[in-house]
């Protein structure tokens, strides 16, 4: 698919681009030949190829759990801004209506 000058500046305008006469030549010229390239693919013969999300195998990267001591609770709150009854304090995000 080859595209013009019109859609590329279409395409700018919906991507809120400013783009220069220069970079719209460019552009044309390079979108196209990225659309040339997924129609070659598009040809490809893909039905022997099962779906997969990767082709890479999956494999959890996990430590053991170890029980370690926490921070201090005067020192997690020493930093915040409001505090209350050994709590972090915020305002609420939510109405009660």
């Amino acid at each position: 698919m080859k595209l013009d000058r019109a859609m590329v500046e279409h395409i700018a305008e919906l991507a809120k681009l400013q783009l220069t006469e220069e970079e719209i030549d460019r552009y044309a010229e390079q979108l196209s030949d990225i659309l040339a390239y997924a129609e070659k693919l598009q040809a490809l013969d893909t039905d022997a190829i099962p779906p997969t999300a990767s082709v890479l195998p999956l494999r959890n990267v996990l430590r053991p759990d170890e029980v370690m001591p926490s921070l201090p609770r005067d020192e997690a709150l020493a930093n915040a801004a409001d505090t209350a009854e050994g709590q972090f304090r915020v305002d609420a995000i939510l109405d009660s209506d």
